[in-house]
């Protein structure tokens, strides 16, 4: 198991959709939100990602072909 943080921006259009959820599912990924700061025109979430790193990898990609914009996180994500 291997553990990854990202920082996910998510487009006004994908606000309201179940993108973490349906990726968690489909890669049998464990998501922790660690931050996360939503608004009807806005969203970004520090993520860590628990999971096989084959799997972590096609999630992270299945989200960003959604349009969801993603970058690696290194360090302290508690700021």
């Amino acid at each position: 198991m291997k553990k990854t943080r990202v920082k996910l921006t998510f487009p006004q259009n994908l606000i309201k959709e179940p993108v973490i959820f349906t990726m968690a599912k489909k890669y049998d990924i464990i998501p922790n939100i660690r931050r996360a700061k939503i608004t009807a025109t806005f969203g970004e979430m520090i993520l860590e990602l628990e999971g096989d790193s084959d799997k972590i990898e096609k999630g992270i990609e299945s989200i960003r072909q959604q349009g969801v914009d993603v970058e690696l996180v290194e360090g302290d994500i508690l700021e």
